[in-house]
């Protein structure tokens, strides 16, 4: 039997079955009513060529529109598909929030006032506020025996300080106090010890003398005496330490009394110097003062004295502070100088701050030793350092020849200028009496009363000065009036001066 030719379609019938329109079409049928034609027969052939050109003008009656919804998928028309463009933008999540911080504690929390019924306390605020700003501060207070806290305030108080009251005369409490803030409260300060409720009728204060503001000094082996008042009622507890130490009771005594202590030391020493620290106290209550005692002496000569230079009419000099300043800042130093012919020192510089020195107003042609003195609150050292060699004025410019004279002799008998003059005192009042004398050679000088020579008597100061004589009368008496004579004796003769001393008794 022969195979049945194959069926073409035309492009037309192909696309039918996409179009709505053109799906009723009945292609299939004629071609199952042709009977099997030979291979060569066209017959078929023209009914679809007849259905291609029925169906060839429903392309162009349809709009092209249709065409192109086809073509754009209708998913992407919506505006959601416009957000997955925007995923690669991260976003970050938020910062934690900090973590709260309470504040710390309070700190300094003291008794300021304690009565029969009543405390009041004081504090600081506390180094670390926290995270946030304080609210307040909380107050506690617990008994004696007692593992109770009671609360003293529900709203927290702005002020450092805080009285507490409607309480029980006798009872011993501690407080402590907590800061508070919106993140917290801080751990609580309490006081060291339980604190008695009663009354106290003065408060603890010493009453230190004005001279003892200052820096108190002694000299090496005097007497040290101090009688420091204080008040307090009931009578306060008194103590002493020095540098932080408690007295040591061989060396210092502490006497006690209800108004004052006394502090003796009966032979300082340097040892004793120092910070002394006097507390009075009333339970919590207390009053501190601070002495500084300072045991000082003279101290030594300055270490080494040098001549560094000599010019013209003056004198350079250096030396080193002593070694031994007496316990005491050196204050100055004290210059003196030397002519090599009479060997009488006069003062340069007093009072002198450094350690070198310009001696000027030389004499030309003389020679001069120079010495120096330390200096402290004490005084002036009691020895002096020297320079060795002495220090040549030397003539300078052009060497001039003095004519020659015949010498002349300035020996002379004593002579005096100005004789004594009569006097009148009152018992018990130092009087002097001056006379001057000249002679060559240097006259001796003899004082005499009633004719008597004054020998070494402790009442009487004979000196004798460039031809100045004085004699000086301690504190005389009704006994020591008189005619006093001063007499001046030399190799060529003497000659003498009197005057009448009258002493007068007070009525």
């Amino acid at each position: 039997m022969p195979a049945k030719a194959p069926i073409k379609k035309s492009p037309a019938a192909k696309a039918a079955p996409a179009k709505p329109q053109a799906a009723p079409v009945p292609v299939p049928e004629p071609v199952e009513e042709v009977p099997t034609p030979v291979p060569e027969a066209p017959a078929p052939i023209p009914e679809p060529v007849e259905n291609t050109v029925q169906e060839a003008p429903a392309p162009p009656t349809e709009p092209p529109a249709p065409e192109a919804e086809v073509s754009v998928p209708a998913p992407e028309t919506p505006t959601p598909a416009a957000e997955p463009e925007k995923a690669p933008e991260v976003v970050e999540p938020p910062p934690p929030e900090p973590k709260e911080e309470p504040p710390s504690e309070p700190t300094d929390l003291t008794v300021d006032e304690i009565d029969d019924t009543s405390i009041s306390l004081k504090w600081k605020a506390p180094e670390k506020e926290g995270t946030t700003a304080l609210d307040g501060y909380l107050l506690e207070y617990q008994k004696e025996g007692s593992q109770e806290w009671i609360a003293v305030n529900k709203e927290p108080s702005v002020s450092t300080r805080y009285k507490i009251q409607n309480l029980n005369t006798g009872d011993k409490i501690t407080v402590c106090v907590k800061a508070v803030s919106k993140a917290g409260s801080s751990a609580p300060r309490a006081l060291e010890n339980f604190v008695q409720i009663r009354e106290i009728v003065d408060r603890p204060k010493i009453r230190l003398p004005r001279y003892l503001r200052q820096t108190f000094v002694k000299h090496v082996g005097e007497a040290v005496n101090l009688v420091i008042p204080f008040q307090g009622k009931p009578r306060p507890q008194v103590n002493w330490t020095k540098n932080g130490q408690p007295l040591d009771p061989k060396h210092a005594s502490v006497r006690n009394s209800e108004s004052d202590t006394i502090l003796f030391i009966r032979n300082a020493e340097r040892k004793d110097s120092g910070t002394y620290e006097l507390t009075v106290q009333i339970d919590t209550l207390e009053d501190k003062a601070k002495i500084e005692i300072k045991i000082a002496e003279r101290p030594g000569p300055p270490k080494s004295i040098k001549l560094l230079d000599v010019w013209g009419f003056n004198a350079a000099l250096e030396w080193t502070p002593p070694l031994d300043d007496g316990n005491s800042d050196i204050t100055g130093y004290t210059v003196q100088k030397a002519d090599k012919k009479t060997g009488e020192w006069f003062t340069v510089q007093e009072h002198y701050r450094q350690t070198n020195c310009t001696v000027s107003d030389l004499i030309m042609g003389n020679s001069y030793y120079f010495r120096v003195f330390s200096e402290n609150l004490c005084g002036l050292s009691e020895k002096a350092a020297v320079i060795k060699d002495a220090a040549v004025i030397k003539k300078t410019g052009i060497t001039y020849k003095p004519p020659e004279y015949k010498e002349r002799d300035f020996a002379e008998p004593p002579k005096f200028t100005q004789p004594l003059a009569n006097r009148a005192t009152t018992t018990g009042y130092s009087t002097k009496l001056f006379c001057c004398v000249r002679g060559s050679p240097k006259p001796r000088i003899v004082w005499l009363k009633n004719q008597m020579e004054i020998r070494e008597d402790p009442k009487f100061r004979c000196l004798v000065n460039q031809g100045v004589c004085s004699l000086e009368i301690r504190k005389p008496c009704p006994f020591d009036g008189g005619v006093y004579t001063c007499k001046a004796i030399n190799s060529l003769g003497e000659a003498s001066v009197d005057c009448r001393l009258d002493v007068r008794v007070p009525q």
